[in-house]
């Protein structure tokens, strides 16, 4: 993986932990166990890494919630 989206993954990461209010690796095993990290977070990064923070966390939280994996 190439370090800018290593980077990103792992800003990315910490700033849903925060609001979510769970650990870091928590946040990590529900993107990964539900394909959301490699199917959207890695796949899609060259438009993410473009939206500012929140609207980042407002997106993926959404679809967290669709997956079913964030109540």
């Amino acid at each position: 993986m190439d370090a800018k989206i290593l980077n990103f993954t792992i800003f990315l990461i910490h700033k849903l932990s925060a609001a979510w209010k769970v650990s870091p690796s928590r946040v990590y095993g529900i993107l990964n166990s539900s394909g959301i990290l490699d199917n959207y977070v890695i796949k899609c990064y060259d438009v993410l890494h473009t939206l500012g923070a929140e609207a980042m966390v407002d997106d993926l939280s959404e679809l967290a919630r669709e997956k079913g994996v964030l109540k």
